[in-house]
């Protein structure tokens, strides 16, 4: 078979745990590492690029190579939150392409939910000292652009409450996911509010884990025994305050899918599944309509009636249950949203939710606050 794209990605491993007390940050990166390994059919010393972000600890990259005795001769540690560990999947294809290294090695993991203790704020940071005072927190940072889309473009908390409702339909497949119960749109919206319009049910689980990816050079995916899924395009961007010319109604993802979109040669209507980052569900609703999937507005009416539901919507979207559902390891959980698009473009996803045909795959993740700054990045994947 003729091998057109710069990089594959051969291996794909989730950890299975969601509470890990028993265990430390490394050595969860390590066992996802091990996973990951296992599943490309390489071993560590075959590992010649590392690829980390703020989750893994100590000194990032020099820390976990030194514990895992990994001998790299590239590294990356590019932190933007949720959205971190798509890049790093884009940074190692860039990589690989450009003779840095063959064989990357991706991994993330945590421990939120066993520390349960809130990050410390810092000081210096250049926001805090303006935000911080106004009680500025995750939760009503999306909770403010929930509201401002609800007022543009007359969303409602039904139609949010849908995306729940797809997450839920899948998650019960899962063994390893938080939150099996099949929900409805009335169970979501009795749910108490928590920062409004967003109810306790519209956000996502948190969890201990964690997950890993290697991606490899096209000579090294010959040698495998594995479906080949190939990175076919890629974008990123940031968004921020813009010294104050603040608009809630959209996100990075304006920039960063267009871009992946070029790159890859085709458009929203050829994805035959997405996994969007789920940390709220305006998080996904505004997402589907900055990377193209539907008009900016027409978020609410596209993802209501189960349209997101797979065997039964127009666009299957985290048939493992996602954030909401599932997991979400070290607030940076986007490496999820690769490694359920893997599945789905070798047809190992459960069968209940396994997409026919699925040939061509979307991952895109966002990391930081909606109504602050944050980063974006979108992935497409091919199965050859």
């Amino acid at each position: 078979m003729t091998i057109k794209h710069a990089a594959f990605i051969a291996g794909a491993y989730e950890h299975p745990t969601r509470k890990a007390p028993d265990k430390s940050v490394a050595q969860l990166h390590a066992e996802c590492a091990r996973g990951a390994l296992a599943d490309a059919g390489l071993t560590k010393d075959d590992v010649d690029g590392y690829f980390c972000a703020g989750d893994a600890p100590g000194m990032g990259p020099l820390s976990m190579a030194d514990y895992m005795n990994l001998r790299v001769r590239h590294v990356d540690a590019t932190d933007i939150g949720g959205s971190s560990y798509l890049m790093l999947v884009s940074h190692a294809a860039q990589a690989i392409k450009a003779g840095k290294c063959n064989v990357a090695l991706i991994t993330l993991a945590g421990r939120p939910r066993t520390d349960s203790r809130p990050r410390a704020v810092n000081p210096d940071q250049p926001d805090v000292q303006f935000e911080a005072p106004y009680g500025l927190v995750t939760l009503n940072a999306y909770a403010l652009c929930a509201m401002r889309h609800m007022h543009e473009y007359g969303t409602t908390s039904e139609q949010l409450a849908w995306i729940k409702v797809a997450a839920s339909h899948h998650a019960q497949w899962n063994p390893h996911a938080m939150l099996r119960d099949v929900v409805t749109v009335e169970e979501v919206l009795a749910s108490p509010m928590v920062a409004d319009p967003l109810h306790r049910l519209d956000c996502c689980v948190i969890s201990d884990g964690g997950g890993a990816l290697i991606v490899v050079s096209p000579e090294i995916a010959r040698t495998l025994k594995r479906p080949l899924v190939a990175v076919r395009g890629a974008g990123e961007a940031v968004k921020h305050t813009m010294a104050g010319a603040v608009d809630l109604t959209y996100s990075g993802g304006r920039v960063s899918g267009p871009i992946a979109f070029a790159e890859a040669g085709v458009t929203p209507a050829d994805i035959k599944y997405a996994s969007i980052y789920d940390s709220f569900t305006i998080t996904v609703l505004m997402q589907l309509e900055d990377i193209g999937f539907c008009e900016k507005g027409q978020g609410g009416r596209f993802v209501a009636d189960g349209n997101l539901i797979s065997g039964v919507g127009k666009l299957p979207f985290n048939t493992d249950g996602g954030g909401l559902c599932n997991n979400h390891p070290a607030n940076r959980g986007g490496i999820t949203k690769v490694i359920e698009a893997v599945r789905q473009l070798r047809g190992e996803a459960h069968p209940k939710v396994q997409v026919p045909n699925c040939d061509l795959a979307l991952a895109h993740g966002t990391g930081g606050l909606l109504g602050t700054r944050h980063g974006s990045a979108t992935l497409i994947m091919e199965r050859l």
